[in-house]
């Protein structure tokens, strides 16, 4: 168990989900490492313990947030993302890449000297391709994340939002930021 404890100290996570059932080491333990190593990193306990009691105690602990078994997994996606999103601190109000400057209080998109105007949609898409600048981006996740709609691999929506995006963004003869990733997605950067 020693390697797990390892773990959590040695590399970053966003989240912790932890079953107080494991095989050799409590739940309440584990939550009593990660709180003195990184007290802040957000833990949802998933237990089939149901009494007030032990609730509280878990809570007490150190423990975010709690999920009794059985639970619906839409249920524990939505935990996670409250979770996350409490925690996250939030964006910068400008941000860059490469020439590509955004602005996210004034609403406005700069790429060198040009000015670009973009819709609503076409702006979210871009300030969420900005926030993830260097990493590659599922259809998937910018369906859900952008559209905040389930994936549905009968819509090209993302494509056809992408291709306006690149139009305005990529003028021919400027350096490409707006790539696509062969089987995953899309992806901005400047390499």
């Amino acid at each position: 168990m020693a390697r797990q404890g390892d773990l959590l100290r040695e590399s970053i996570f966003d989240l912790v989900i932890l079953d107080l059932n494991m095989p050799k080491m409590d739940g309440m333990a584990v939550i009593g490492q990660v709180r003195l190593s990184q007290p802040k990193l957000p833990i949802l306990v998933l237990t089939a313990r149901n009494r007030t009691e032990d609730l509280v105690s878990v809570l007490e602990k150190g423990a975010d947030d709690c999920l009794i078994k059985p639970f619906s997994f839409l249920e524990l996606l939505a935990r996670v993302r409250c979770l996350l999103r409490r925690n996250s601190t939030p964006a910068a109000s400008s941000s860059k890449c490469d020439s590509l400057t955004i602005n996210r209080e004034e609403h406005w998109v700069m790429r060198g000297a040009r000015r670009i105007d973009l819709t609503m949609r076409e702006f979210t898409l871009l300030e969420y391709l900005m926030n993830n600048v260097g990493k590659a981006i599922s259809r998937k996740t910018l369906m859900e994340e952008v559209w905040n709609i389930p994936c549905d691999s009968a819509t090209n929506i993302v494509d056809v939002y992408m291709k306006y995006l690149r139009d305005k963004v990529d003028l021919p003869g400027e350096v490409k930021l707006i790539r696509t990733v062969r089987g995953v997605g899309y992806v901005l950067n400047n390499d």
